[in-house]
């Protein structure tokens, strides 16, 4: 038996998992445990009183995805001023084999370690054995990613294609660019300003400036508190949440067109990624999002907006589109990196 050590390092919490395994990653959980990154100076004293707690020997090998990119084995979080470096982190732990892999990659190779339970079909389509997989997935901002066939096995990519250029495709989300454009005074938007939690309260913004609803006096309350805390580390209230629950409850007409218009531009994001590609193996939406408003993704014209591709509209139809449901897949990804080294 293995012992490997799989952990999901994010700007606001770090959660680690001890597997022991003989084949699969996923065959034994030993022990878990989430703290907040904040409360450490770096992430060598969280393993190490994970270590501790978990009393067990040292893991033969380490994983950790990093939300932020991964150079020459070194990564440097964004919202911490923490300095990641296998080789330091190998000596100090006394870890032999230590990864950094982007948080995304990590979801990538958690696919394969999923279950039918973790997954929800969003369309079936005509999967092809042999063919690209992709992967998108709106949270705090938006991930991309793709996985290629080399023999027996997936090779994980990570991409920065969030960061391409948002393209409005109608004459409200061109007054969505405006206002963005005007609103952060930049010379252009990123598509992740529109499809990500912090894109589900622009366009509530922008909603709401332009007067397309009225108003509801509590969720008013806590989007100026959001406002009024900007530049802050850490927030009091998180707005997206309020206004996607609002959306799902139809209990708010501003809240509900917030959520139609960014579930429209997240169908169209995920549409432009398949049309890269050609994901016949499936395309995979991960994030934090996706599962929350589940509901309003099935209903609310995502599928619409990814197949609404003028003549490529019949390919888009035919590749699978599943959600995924299961939280911890960069954990899961992690061990199955861990697993490799």
């Amino acid at each position: 038996m293995t012992l490997l050590l799989a952990g999901d390092i994010g700007g606001t919490k770090t959660i680690l998992r001890l597997v022991e395994t003989s084949d699969s990653p996923n065959s034994h959980t030993i022990y878990q445990e989430s703290y907040h990154s904040a409360d450490f100076p770096d992430l060598v004293p969280i393993v190490q009183q994970f270590l501790v707690k978990a009393n067990t020997p040292t893991p033969e090998k380490a994983c950790f995805a990093i939300a932020g990119p991964i150079v020459k084995n070194t990564a440097k979080l964004t919202n911490l001023a923490w300095f990641l470096d296998t080789e330091r982190l190998e000596e100090e732990l006394g870890i032999p084999h230590i990864s950094l892999i982007n948080d995304f990659a990590a979801v990538g190779y958690g696919i394969s370690g999923l279950q039918k339970q973790d997954l929800h079909t969003l369309q079936v389509g005509k999967p092809q054995p042999e063919t690209p997989i992709a992967i998108i997935g709106a949270g705090t901002g938006l991930g991309q990613g793709f996985l290629i066939k080399q023999g027996n096995d997936y090779q994980v990519f990570s991409s920065e294609g969030g960061h391409a250029d948002f393209a409005p495709r109608n004459e409200i989300e061109f007054q969505l660019l405006k206002y963005l454009l005007g609103k952060h005074d930049i010379q252009r938007i990123s598509v992740e300003r529109v499809v990500s939690g912090m894109g589900i309260v622009a366009i509530y913004q922008f909603l709401r400036d332009r007067k397309f609803a009225a108003e509801s006096p509590d969720i008013a309350q806590i989007v100026r508190t959001w406002e009024q805390e900007a530049g802050q580390e850490e927030k009091s209230v998180d707005p997206g949440a309020v206004i996607g629950t609002a959306a799902l409850e139809k209990r708010d007409r501003l809240s509900e067109q917030t959520l139609q218009l960014f579930i429209e531009a997240y169908g169209a994001e995920a549409g432009n990624l398949a049309l890269k590609l050609l994901p016949y193996g499936g395309l995979y939406i991960a994030g934090g999002i996706a599962p929350k408003i589940l509901p309003l993704i099935q209903n609310s014209g995502f599928l619409l907006n990814f197949t609404q591709k003028g003549r490529m509209r019949r390919l888009l139809e035919e590749i699978p589109v599943y959600v995924i449901l299961n939280s911890q897949v960069g954990l899961i990804g992690a061990a199955l990196c861990a697993a490799r080294l």
